[in-house]
């Protein structure tokens, strides 16, 4: 999985920081960063997800998608 910024399939933005290891179940978790307020929180919110769910596919309006997409690498530009 790569670091950088990806985009949620409802349209927001997010910087993927790290993939870490849940300390009960060592299931790896995929720490990312909100830079926009969402869900009554402010800017800049860190969250984790798994990473199984973060890679997963979804269905919607009967599409398959992404629920995140790698769009960018902060460092480097866009892929």
């Amino acid at each position: 999985m790569k670091i950088g910024i990806y985009r949620h399939f409802k349209w927001t933005i997010v910087e993927v920081i790290w993939v870490a290891l849940d300390s009960e179940t060592l299931e790896e978790v995929v720490v990312y960063n909100h830079p926009d307020a969402i869900k009554w929180k402010k800017e800049n919110t860190m969250w984790v997800r798994s990473k199984k769910m973060f890679l997963e596919t979804i269905e919607r309006d009967w599409k398959t998608m992404p629920r995140f997409e790698y769009i960018w690498d902060k460092k480097y530009g866009e892929i």
